[in-house]
């Protein structure tokens, strides 16, 4: 099962996402600048390999809940996040705001 729905992050609206897998679910927050993500996002995929696609994203592991994602901390984060003030140890909730203030 896949749901979506619009949640508010200090005022702004942001999209999360959970897909129900089995024994496993991935969470992620996406805005229009860039998403955060549980752990089963490759932060050395995104920074190697598609690089040229400049995206800025960031991963927490050991969350099960989005609201858990909005608390966790990053323990990695892209190139193209850090770039943008976006760092590892910055919680969920906060990356977010950096990115849906971005300008482009």
């Amino acid at each position: 099962m896949i749901m979506m729905k619009p949640i508010e992050v200090e005022g702004h609206q942001v999209i999360s996402i959970e897909v129900a897998l089995p024994k496993t679910t991935l969470l992620a927050i996406t805005t229009d600048h860039g998403y955060i993500m549980c752990g089963a996002l490759d932060i050395r995929l995104l920074n190697e390999k598609l690089n040229d696609r400049r995206i800025v994203a960031g991963r927490a592991t050991g969350v099960r809940t989005i609201e858990q994602l909005l608390d966790a901390p990053l323990d990695m984060v892209t190139t193209e996040a850090e770039l943008r003030g976006i760092c590892p140890g910055m919680k969920g909730a906060d990356a977010l705001l950096k990115m849906v203030n971005e300008v482009s």
